[in-house]
């Protein structure tokens, strides 16, 4: 199953493929988005741990689609915003927490 992010202050359009190639990265947006992911799914990370670049899913953090799921969830909760699992790019979205945090980013309403 795959996630993916509608805006709705867009009318329900889903942003484009090049929002996240060349986007911003907020720091602390990434230290926050780190903190939500440890604290929600209840890793044993330390922040200092989790290099950004690295991948979140599989190998990386070693998070399934079901922890997927769950950082939708909050994600959503806490910026406004709906993950829907149609999205074909949630293979890009969710391959670091890196490229998470500038969609979180770029689509954010809170």
């Amino acid at each position: 199953m795959q996630i993916s992010v509608q805006n709705p202050a867009d009318d329900g359009q889903v942003s484009s493929p090049a929002a996240l190639e060349g986007a911003p990265v907020d720091p602390a947006l990434e230290l926050a988005l780190t903190e939500l992911i440890i604290q929600s799914l209840n890793l044993e990370f330390a922040v200092a741990d989790v290099d950004p670049e690295g991948p979140i899913y599989g190998d990386g953090l070693g998070l399934d689609s079901i922890d997927i799921l769950e950082i939708a969830l909050v994600v959503s909760k806490k910026y406004g915003f709906q993950l829907r699992s149609d999205d074909e790019r949630n293979v890009q979205i969710f391959s670091s927490l890196r490229s998470l945090a500038q969609h979180v980013g770029a689509n954010r309403t809170k």
